[in-house]
């Protein structure tokens, strides 16, 4: 890699700014003084890229922390959540002030005590940064590569904005994204989606400042990874250039200011630096990785650096002010000036601004669901997939900021947004609608979230089965409470010939298994159309829909329950009087449930039918609620879902019968595979059967 690496001897060129070395190693002494207090946590890379991080925030960076929420700040990501301290750190010295309930207040964001616990119970100082729990954390870090997939998407989410709200005297968006990255997180395959997508694209907004370090937990990186970085992203579409030594602080900002003279490509800037530079026992190896530094070498490296050694969390004179100066004041005026422009943008164009308002706020359109479609009865039916392209293109027509795509898979997920006037977000077209993610699951996870932190309402989609491939960002979506989505289709042994690598199993009850992600299983039509509606309406939580690839009927709404009840997450579909057994399902096998039911009652066998499209909304209604629908008394209950059996004894009961999947799939057509695992109406009322003798005798 070209770029020669400096030493640790080798002090900060001598131009630089006394105060703002002191500036640079106030940083760096935070790190090492938070993670000896804690010990643990990482000051290897605060001690490394303080020069360049304090370049970048107090010359370049366009915030103004005395508002965090300004809509068109630029966006600082750190992609190596583990170098939290290097983040912390700057939002106290730049003075940035905490959000409460969505309002700016007067507190310091972080404050020194909050620096001195860190990694402690309750503070705002974590061990990775959680967007939501700290204010000046633009997104949840730590998984190495998310950040990176993240910074693609809120690039993609500015030039989205600017494209459909910028007039030619009004510019309202155009924010950059900014993100440090390291060498683990280039070595993650997500990075290496994000940025061949980034690439594709031509994200010129889009900075990446590579902390090429070559240290990781184990040792240095030679033990698994001699790439050329900077030929792969070339290779990819981006604009390199490097950086041969962190402290030269000229030379950082000539690097930024070529990422900001270039057009047409990303930029990647590859920055030699001594992981834990200064601490001579430990820089530049592993042990600075995740260890404190220990007493002694505190000590050594404080004297390297000039520091006072009896002085923990010091920040000296002067530095406040230069921070105050820099970023606050520069922060401030382009804050205001942007604020005068949105005035009068607003005043010009009122139906715009409205909708940049809502879009801020995660609010809706007036009326934007009056025109969803309804479905008629239909024995025949049609697939939920299906349902799903018709309700989600209504909803999309209402909502402008609703985008998204798919993982190569719209013919068959059926998520296009079909309009012409919403097109394709290409390079040429950066407003368009319908985002091509390629073949690129991982990436699109991360990505479909950094637009949700722009408040855009974007979405994802694949094969339920090729969830797994997006676990790590669905779950950072769900921990961040961010309103996206996703739709994954094929959800069953459905899919048929396509066989078990195909077929998803476990895929279900894993999404499940995330904490606030709301997962949706629709039985028919009108249930996906009441489902979307669900999803609209979340503001913290981010909704996973899961659809199906072959008809299933359309129940007849006149005979059964209302399909309003999916609101609630599961409700009564049929009925009898005084049941003596429950059938519960989801999606197609609701219908199973239904065929059961009319061949029990022609047995003169009394049943109700609970379709359960949603365990989380479910478990969120008052305790009389879920009794009136399963009525503790009713013992005898059988569920059906063709996923794993896991969970289901929560509605089954301790003596209930679960029919599931206990086995991958297989390659054959669907009727053969539902006869061959049992999901079959008289294999259901067998068990409703066994149940009502079971419960008599005992």
């Amino acid at each position: 890699m070209e770029g020669s690496r400096s030493t640790a001897d080798d002090r900060s060129p001598p131009s630089i700014d006394p105060v703002d070395q002191l500036g640079i190693n106030t940083i760096r002494t935070l790190a090492i003084d938070a993670v000896q207090k804690a010990n643990s946590g990482h000051a290897g890379t605060p001690m490394g890229m303080a020069p360049v991080a304090y370049t970048l925030w107090q010359e370049v960076l366009r915030y103004d922390p005395a508002d965090p929420l300004w809509p068109n700040r630029d966006r600082f990501v750190l992609s190596c959540g583990h170098a939290s301290m290097l983040l912390y750190s700057l939002i106290h010295l730049s003075g940035i002030k905490r959000l409460k309930d969505g309002q700016v207040t007067n507190i310091a964001a972080v404050t020194l005590d909050d620096i001195e616990h860190f990694r402690q119970i309750d503070s705002v100082t974590p061990g990775h940064p959680e967007h939501g729990h700290t204010t000046g954390v633009e997104t949840t870090t730590g998984p190495l590569g998310q950040g990176c997939g993240n910074s693609v998407g809120m690039a993609i989410a500015s030039r989205w904005l600017g494209a459909r709200y910028n007039k030619p005297d009004s510019t309202i968006f155009n924010f950059r994204v900014y993100t440090i990255c390291s060498d683990g997180d280039l070595m993650e395959g997500v990075a290496s989606e994000a940025a061949s997508l980034a690439g594709h694209l031509g994200l010129d907004n889009l900075c990446w400042i590579y902390d090429s370090n070559t240290v990781t937990i184990e040792g240095h990186t030679e033990l698994a990874f001699s790439e050329d970085v900077a030929a792969r992203f070339r290779g990819y579409g981006w604009h390199v250039t490097y950086v041969a030594d962190a402290n030269d602080t000229d030379r950082v900002r000539s690097a930024l200011e070529e990422f900001s003279e270039t057009k047409g490509r990303p930029t990647l800037i590859i920055v030699n630096s001594i992981i834990g530079y200064g601490a001579p026992g430990m820089q530049g190896t592993s042990k600075i990785h995740s260890d404190a530094l220990g007493a002694d070498e505190v000590k050594k490296t404080k004297a390297f650096l000039g520091w006072p050694e009896d002085k923990d969390f010091y920040v000296p004179d002067g530095v406040y002010q230069r921070f105050a100066d820099r970023i606050g004041k520069r922060g401030a005026k382009l804050r205001a000036d942007w604020e005068k422009t949105f005035a009068a943008y607003a005043t010009a164009n009122k139906t715009e601004a409205d909708e940049i308002q809502r879009c801020l706020k995660h609010d809706l359109a007036e009326g934007w669901d009056e025109d969803l479609p309804e479905f008629k009865a239909d024995a025949k039916g049609v697939a939920t997939r299906e349902a799903g392209s018709k309700v989600l293109n209504a909803i999309a027509d209402k909502l402008p900021w609703v985008l998204g795509g798919s993982a190569d898979l719209a013919p068959s997920t059926k998520t296009k947004l079909t309009a012409e006037s919403m097109g394709a977000l290409e390079r040429t077209t950066p407003g368009g609608r319908n985002i091509h993610f390629g073949v690129r699951e991982h990436a699109m996870g991360a990505i479909v979230n950094g637009m949700g932190l722009c408040h855009l309402r974007a979405f994802g989609s694949t094969f339920l089965v090729f969830s797994d491939y997006m676990r790590p960002p669905v779950r950072l979506s769900s921990l961040m409470q961010l309103p996206i989505f996703h739709v994954f289709t094929h959800d069953s042994i459905g899919v048929g010939e396509d066989g078990p690598t195909h077929q998803p199993v476990e895929q279900i009850a894993s999404l499940r298994a995330i904490p606030g992600l709301v997962v949706l299983r629709p039985a028919d039509a009108n249930e996906v159309r009441e489902a979307y509606k669900v999803v609209f309406n979340l503001k913290d939580n981010p909704a996973a829909l899961v659809l199906s690839r072959q008809a299933m009927p359309v129940f007849d709404r006149s005979k059964y329950g209302s399909a309003e009840g999916v609101a609630r997450g599961a409700y009564v579909l049929a009925d009898s009087d005084a049941p003596q057994v429950i059938l519960i399902g989801t999606g197609s096998e609701v219908q199973l449930c239904v065929d059961a039911h009319e061949q029990l009652a022609s047995r003169g066998v009394r049943s109700r039918v609970v379709s359960m499209p949603s365990w989380d909304l479910f478990e969120k209604q008052d305790k009389s609620y879920r009794d009136q629908v399963l009525p503790p008394r009713i013992t005898a209950r059988v569920t059906i879902e063709q996923g794993s059996v896991l969970g289901w004894d929560r509605y089954a009961g301790p003596s209930g019968e679960i029919i599931g999947m206990h086995t991958f799939g297989s390659s054959a057509p669907l009727k053969d595979l539902l006869r061959k695992f049992g999901f079959a109406p008289d294999k259901v009322v067998e068990a409703a059967l066994r149940q009502i003798e079971q419960n008599k005798a005992s």
